[in-house]
């Protein structure tokens, strides 16, 4: 879909910038192919090139995508919205496309479609369809089957998983269903791309996989890491910032379709190109799609930069570069939050610590430091008083712990990136000694949610020079500051706590 600026496009394409990789594609005229415009191929002429805000456009135009910078491995674009009447269509618009990448994500078949993403969106199943239209250039089914068809594209090329199992990873509801439609849109069968990787279909699978997850520059990695780092858990996750090649790793549990795979990752910071190089055990092969997205979530590594620093770069001078540290799992951040109300980092990594080697359960990982599993919600659950109380834990915090894990195992509260943020915040707050910092540092570490934002936190009010008010004057205050910095206010936050005006000791969980 070429736009107004497709002059500026072509500028960065030449350039191949990669502060717009994800942002747009461009379509070759003479190839037939769609690339990325980092894609190290000589340039094309400008009159052969056609540029697209996302990839299904290109492919409902007839491109298919480029072998060489394969497209599946951008960034996804696009970001959170500030609410507002006038643009109430693109809103809408907007979070379509994160439930529908949502729905890949979690291997989610047809029988929940677009039907499914209409009731979650509170519109009619026609509705929707007319406004995806009129802001993405094509279909949502359309766009939903891309998406598919990218993501089996990437588990074909960096893996040796069957076609079977690629096709299910992928949301396909059977198999035949996937030769059709990858047919149909690529005009080849599917080994025939694996084929020419060289290696044979029927290789055993590793031990562990490989992939490369790319972002946007910039992205100051220490100090990403360093916040991490900070608050690792032993034999959980571990953070090198130091190490020649930066790395986090971190062992993982994760339930789907009623079973439960465990497994590690580890995550290298490629010194040379904006990207991650990761490796992933085996043994989380069913769950891959969900695996990757955590990690890109975690490392913060779909964020459009420019957009942050565009509205925090008048009042954070280190706005360049920030992100927002996610988490693997979101009940582990969750209990490190409520063991983190009104006591130092250490403080809270110490009882984390206690907490994980008394409930959790070890692991085997090639990885000294990992050998850990984070405890389930259902141990938590049932930890007795005299259990919990044994570790430091305090009786509030041990209602509050239970109460939290009590709520996730019975699948009444879910903490993850696809959950309704705003119920999710008051289902928390309305747990016993959960209250509104707490649930707010949930929703921006465990949620991923860009606008939370912590207003009572003590540190902030420093950080923003609020020391002579009350904390209630205070987090008025920097309310009322924190309106100009919609829809990146969690990211205001980790500006200002990496501002200088506290230690790292004093600093929230």
């Amino acid at each position: 879909m070429d736009t107004p600026d497709t002059d500026a496009r072509y500028l960065a394409l030449s350039a191949r910038d990669a502060r717009f990789d994800g942002v747009f594609f461009v379509g070759v005229t003479s190839t037939g192919v769609y690339c990325r415009p980092v894609c190290r191929v000589r340039t094309p002429k400008a009159g052969n090139c056609r540029f697209f805000d996302h990839a299904a456009q290109a492919e409902a135009a007839g491109f298919r995508p480029c072998l060489r910078c394969r497209p599946e491995l951008a960034p996804a674009a696009g970001g959170p919205m500030p609410w507002n009447h006038e643009d109430a269509s693109r809103l809408l618009a907007h979070e379509a496309v994160r439930l529908l990448r949502a729905q890949v994500e979690h291997g989610a078949g047809d029988n929940e479609g677009l039907d499914h993403i209409a009731q979650r969106l509170g519109v009619s199943e026609r509705h929707l369809r007319r406004i995806f239209r009129q802001h993405w250039g094509t279909g949502p089914l359309q766009f939903l089957q891309t998406l598919r068809l990218l993501n089996a594209k990437l588990l074909l090329t960096d893996t040796r998983l069957p076609v079977p199992m690629v096709a299910s990873l992928s949301g396909f509801a059977s198999q035949r269903s996937f030769h059709a439609a990858w047919k149909a849109r690529y005009g080849l069968p599917p080994l025939q791309l694996r084929r020419s990787t060289g290696e044979a279909p029927d290789t055993p699978l590793p031990e562990a996989f490989s992939f490369r997850l790319d972002y946007r520059p910039p992205l100051d990695r220490t100090r990403l890491l360093d916040f991490l780092a900070q608050r690792t858990i032993d034999g959980v996750d571990v953070v090198q910032p130091d190490h020649p090649i930066a790395q986090w790793g971190s062992t993982l549990r994760l339930m789907q379709a009623g079973q439960t795979h465990i497994g590690w990752v580890v995550a290298a910071f490629d010194p040379e190109r904006p990207r991650v190089l990761l490796r992933v055990a085996g043994s989380l092969a069913p769950v891959l799609p969900q695996v990757l997205q955590r990690v890109r979530h975690a490392l913060d590594l779909d964020l459009q930069p420019e957009a942050v620093t565009q509205v925090l770069g008048r009042d954070f001078h280190n706005a360049e570069g920030q992100r927002l540290p996610g988490a693997l799992d979101g009940f582990m951040q969750a209990v490190r939050a409520v063991l983190g109300q009104q006591v130092t980092v250490a403080a809270a990594r110490t009882l984390a610590r206690r907490v994980a080697q008394r409930f959790g359960e070890p692991i085997t990982t090639p990885w000294a430091g990992l050998d850990r599993l984070f405890p389930t919600p259902r141990s938590i659950a049932q930890a007795t008083e005299d259990a919990l109380g044994e570790l430091g834990v305090t009786r509030q915090r041990q209602a509050a712990l239970r109460a939290l894990a009590r709520a996730l195992d019975s699948g009444e509260l879910r903490l993850d990136s696809d959950a309704p943020v705003q119920a999710t915040i008051e289902q928390l707050k309305s747990l016993p000694g959960i209250g509104d910092w707490t649930a707010h540092y949930i929703a921006m570490r465990a949620l991923h949610w860009p606008d939370a934002f912590v207003a009572g936190d003590v540190a902030l009010h420093h950080a923003l020079g609020l020391r002579g008010l009350n904390v209630r004057q205070a987090s008025r205050e920097a309310e009322r500051r924190a309106e100009a910095w919609r829809p990146w206010r969690a990211y205001a936050v980790m500006c200002a706590w990496h501002g200088g005006t506290r230690s790292s000791q004093e600093t929230p969980t």
